[in-house]
């Protein structure tokens, strides 16, 4: 039986071209530090795929037949630990908002290079944002619009202790983990945990759905 390094990633490959998960599994082999445990032509057997192989992040296209990688998405967040990197070749404003709503950790367009997939990988694992440059406006200026239209009431801040609050604060000025840690002079470890504590106590599925409540909130 292999024994798996724990410093390695773990992920997903979730596209219904095979030509495109055959170029980007030759991305991921080629880095030591990440390892692809399976793929899945179609949202259904991404999801039962995450069941079975937990792997720690999962690529995930958006137009897949049958269930797509919303709602993929939206399935794996909610009942396992995997994240979620959204990597399409789309930047409508409708895939972008419906992804991070559904608990994306990240959306990455196809044409990004190869240092940068393997980056936004390892930020996605280690509990960071990552947007697309093409889409950062698109996200701010959609999750706005729906929070000026829509009568849902606003997290209550008031939940938050003083340090979450912090935190909070911080991911709205897009500190990743490593970065808060160095400013409040505490581990990366704490800064998770107080991160995954934001998340459950403002009902966020992902730290990009945070960073913009921050910034709306300032």
């Amino acid at each position: 039986m292999t024994i798996r390094d724990p410093r390695t990633i773990t992920v997903l490959l979730a596209d219904d071209h095979t030509a495109i998960r055959s170029g980007l599994r030759m991305i991921l082999d080629s880095d030591p530090d990440i390892e692809v445990v399976g793929e899945a032509a179609d949202g259904a057997v991404a999801v039962s795929q995450v069941l079975a192989l937990k792997p720690d992040v999962v690529l995930m296209d958006i137009r897949m037949p049958g269930t797509d990688g919303i709602a993929a998405t939206r399935i794996i967040t909610s009942e396992t630990g995997s994240r979620v990197l959204v990597l399409t070749s789309f930047e409508i404003d409708e895939y972008v908002f419906d992804s991070l709503r559904a608990g994306a950790g990240g959306y990455l367009l196809k044409s990004a290079s190869a240092d940068a997939l393997l980056h936004a990988i390892r930020s996605v694992h280690a509990g960071d944002g990552v947007l697309a440059p093409e889409v950062t406006r698109t996200v701010i200026d959609a999750f706005a619009a729906v929070r000026e239209h829509t009568p849902a009431p606003v997290p209550a801040l008031d939940t938050l202790t003083g340090r979450e609050r912090e935190v909070f604060d911080l991911i709205g000025e897009g500190l990743s983990n490593r970065q808060i840690a160095t400013r409040l002079g505490v581990s990366e470890t704490t800064v998770k945990t107080h991160v995954a504590r934001v998340l459950h106590k403002l009902d966020l599925q992902s730290r990009i759905q945070a960073a913009i409540l921050a910034h709306e909130s300032r």
